[in-house]
């Protein structure tokens, strides 16, 4: 700022009042700063997991997006202990049936490591949406060690504030006799704030609960 105003008051010296006036017509630069910030959306979401047999935790993930870039940090998401960050390009389109997709490279550093392509997209036409994410993590030291990580939702919403439907998910994060795990939700939307109930293996009489919890700004 300093320097603008060093460089505006020689303007007005030399050119005089008209030099003055062309000065204030320009932005000022905390409108310029405003507008950027603007340009960015952020998200913050908590997983919880209660398990049967296993320790409980929480997945929190951050995601941080402006124009095509996106940004990801998620932590206890491949392993326990275990964070991971991830750069993706954003895109989307359609009308009818609108779709969005992110492809993305990460790192994954803690309790397993390694390198991992991953997606995050979604479907969705009306009140039916889909959407999944996945990854193919490549564990450091052993690169025939290869995992899918999948988390899926088929969702219908018979009203903007609340939707319902079917979920999946694959994940090393805890152990389980089932390779794919199955289950129902529900979940509620106000304002910025989502939240939604995962049941998952509901035929067994220990079933896994997932508690999300999700706020955009």
């Amino acid at each position: 700022m300093s320097g603008i105003r060093v460089a505006s008051a020689a303007l007005a010296i030399v050119l005089g009042w008209a030099g003055v006036a062309a000065a204030q017509t320009a932005p000022p630069v905390s409108n310029v700063q405003n507008q950027a910030a603007v340009d960015w959306t952020f998200s913050a979401a908590v997983y919880i997991y209660q398990v049967h047999d296993d320790d409980n935790y929480a997945q929190p993930t951050f995601t941080a997006d402006r124009d095509r870039l996106h940004l990801e940090g998620r932590f206890n998401y491949e392993d326990l202990d275990t964070g991971s960050a991830w750069i993706g390009y954003n895109l989307a389109g359609g009308k009818a049936v609108e779709w969005e997709l992110t492809p993305m490279l990460g790192g994954v550093f803690g309790n397993t490591s390694g390198i991992a392509h991953g997606y995050k997209g979604s479907l969705n036409c009306r009140r039916l949406g889909f959407s999944s994410e996945g990854e193919f993590l490549f564990v450091v030291g052993d690169v025939s060690e290869i995992f899918f990580y999948n988390w899926s939702e088929l969702a219908f919403a018979p009203a903007e504030w609340w939707r319902f439907g079917l979920a999946t998910q694959r994940t090393h994060a805890y152990a389980s006799d089932r390779e794919v795990q199955r289950g129902l939700f529900a979940g509620f939307t106000y304002r910025a704030l989502d939240s939604a109930v995962y049941v998952f293996n509901p035929d067994d009489s220990h079933p896994t609960v997932v508690v999300a919890v999700t706020v955009g700004f």
